[in-house]
């Protein structure tokens, strides 16, 4: 092997250098501890850099993947005990990071099953809704199951490939499923700066640049409206323009003050943004998660006004606010139509959308319906309030197969 020329190495979303040595330790429990350096030359600085931040931005905790290109048979799950990484300059001629990472082995996907445990109860809602509970494992798991009774299964196709969706999750159910170490990824959500995927909650974080995505739905910030709220249907993504407010339709939000990751798993990824009103603030918490066709927002502001997310020009829409959505009345050049919704009172915005007067927040959802008025069962606008009202918080733990 060519001096330099080494693997690759992906703990979770992070990518490092595979080095030569792997160190496991067993007793108690089994641990894996690994090192190695990166540097520039050859990488480019902002590359060393990236990769510097992201493993210092490890979460303890989180089940993460563990895949090596030229030590395969060592591909497995883990937790991350410790991380540390040394950073180093030489003004004007190489940059490096010596970094060590501390590993509690959980297993390989021949040993360990994975367990989704859905926790808590349905969205609190104003129309006497049940919801539905619904979950989304990696594209390429296998051997899901709920116990004695079975879900019903949909495919979701994105960008990354056809998803298994999994609906009617019995009450009380954690699925357990297995996923190949290098299959885990797939499908996931990601938050993007500037191009680049970021591990990890502790980042710095641009308030412009970034897009939020699942491969379904992409959410990015725009020129002339809050955000593009994007759905991959028909093989690409179909863009429309959408309007969030803290003060009635007369002033959206064009631009945002600060952006904070509060979550970021490759099932559930939360974004956090900051608008100055002059005086207080307005947040706005953006939720996606793995699988689903919908982007959730909760808008809060420090005194009540006008709170609305709607439409940024006028689209011929059907209010069926009463039931908790709207949807457009006729199908787009792309046989879609958007949908939105709230779980609580509100009123129907004439763009298409939800508005709420004298409030203090307002959560709503964001989707398609993708087919438009022939969408397949969960796809259409009253399944995408349906699975937003059930959805669940979700955590991964490894248990013995």
């Amino acid at each position: 092997m060519p001096q330099g020329d080494y693997g690759d190495l992906q703990l979770g979303r992070l990518l490092l250098r595979e080095t030569f040595k792997e160190s496991e330790n067993a007793g108690t429990s089994r641990t894996l501890d690994l090192e190695g350096q990166e540097s520039n030359p050859p990488l480019t600085r902002a590359a060393l850099v990236w990769r510097h931040d992201n493993l210092l931005a490890l979460e303890s905790g989180c089940v993460l993947p563990l895949t090596f290109t030229d030590k395969p048979e060592r591909n497995c799950y883990v937790q991350i005990d410790s991380a540390n990484a040394e950073y180093t300059e030489w003004r004007n001629e190489v940059v490096t990071s010596d970094w060590k990472v501390g590993l509690t082995r959980l297993g390989s996907d021949a040993e360990v099953d994975l367990q989704s445990r859905l926790t808590g109860v349905v969205r609190v809602n104003d129309f006497s809704l049940t919801g539905e509970r619904w979950h989304a494992p990696p594209i390429g798991h296998y051997g899901y199951q709920t116990g004695t009774t079975n879900p019903t299964t949909m495919t979701r196709t994105g960008a990354d490939g056809a998803m298994t969706v999994y609906r009617g999750i019995p009450t009380g159910a954690s699925p357990r499923w297995g996923c190949a170490p290098t299959s885990y990824l797939n499908g996931r959500v990601r938050l993007t700066s500037s191009g680049t995927e970021v591990c990890g909650v502790d980042q710095p974080l641009s308030a412009t640049g970034w897009a939020l995505t699942n491969g379904l739905v992409n959410v990015t910030t725009s020129a002339s409206a809050t955000f593009d709220v994007q759905a991959y249907t028909g093989g690409a993504w179909r863009s429309k323009l959408w309007n969030v407010s803290a003060s009635g339709s007369a002033a959206s939000i064009t631009s945002w003050d600060g952006a904070t990751l509060l979550r970021n798993d490759c099932e559930h990824v939360i974004v956090r943004l900051t608008k100055s009103l002059n005086p207080g603030r307005a947040t706005l918490d953006l939720t996606l998660r793995r699988g689903a066709r919908t982007v959730e927002g909760y808008l809060q502001t420090t005194t009540s006004n006008t709170l609305a997310a709607y439409r940024s020009t006028l689209e011929t829409n059907t209010s069926f606010a009463a039931s908790g959505y709207v949807t457009a009345t006729a199908n787009d050049a792309d046989s879609n139509r958007f949908a939105a919704g709230s779980a609580r009172t509100f009123t129907a915005h004439t763009n298409g959308g939800v508005t709420k007067a004298a409030a203090t927040s307002l959560d709503f959802w964001i989707g398609v319906a993708a087919g438009g008025g022939s969408a397949v069962s969960g796809d259409a606008a009253t399944d995408l309030r349906n699975q937003y009202v059930g959805a669940l918080p979700e955590t991964i733990y490894a248990v013995r197969r």
